[in-house]
């Protein structure tokens, strides 16, 4: 068992773009991190509730040791043009878990899946987020996941990567299948 040991740094990471693989590609590093002894949570913003497929990526976090997940969305996807009182409610409240974890210490790696989607629609305001990451514990690494990234996160951020789509089987009617998509 590796021993437990904090990031000197806690830089903040950004993944966007229209390409599939952010989320997958925050998971890796969060494996990553647990592998090297560092604790991991993850909080999924739009995602969640009982009739929202299982993703096969939260079956596995939960057997992992130091990678907890906690889940803000509800079983629909939320349409920007009409957005529900129920949807702001647990985006608020998952805004509000996310100052908890960034700030109490516990975790080394704080991944904010989808907040990039949260912020472009207006679901939670960008001096609210900013605020958070500036008040973070001193050595909390965070990833901000999710397409069309503000450009002032952008302009904070350590680490940018941009996950472009070139191709995509749902183009082709392809629809998305259980162990690779979801």
């Amino acid at each position: 068992m590796v021993s437990h040991m904090r990031t000197r740094t806690g830089l903040i990471q950004v993944y966007t773009g229209n390409g599939k693989g952010k989320t997958t590609a925050a998971i890796g590093l969060g494996i990553r991190a647990v592998g090297q002894g560092l604790r991991v949570h993850m909080i999924q913003f739009l995602k969640g509730g009982d009739n929202f497929p299982q993703y096969g990526e939260i079956t596995l976090i939960e057997r992992l040791p130091h990678f907890s997940v906690e889940q803000f969305g509800l079983p629909h996807f939320v349409d920007p043009k009409k957005i529900s009182v129920e949807d702001q409610r647990i985006i608020d409240k998952g805004v509000k878990r996310a100052r908890q974890v960034l700030t109490d210490g516990e975790y080394d790696l704080v991944i904010l899946d989808e907040i990039n989607v949260v912020l472009k629609i207006g679901l939670a305001k960008l001096p609210v987020v900013l605020k958070l990451l500036e008040q973070r514990k001193e050595g909390v690494e965070v990833v901000l996941t999710g397409r069309d990234a503000l450009q002032e996160l952008i302009d904070i951020a350590d680490l940018v990567s941009n996950i472009t789509e070139v191709k995509h089987p749902f183009t082709k009617g392809v629809p998305a299948r259980k162990g690779i998509e979801f």
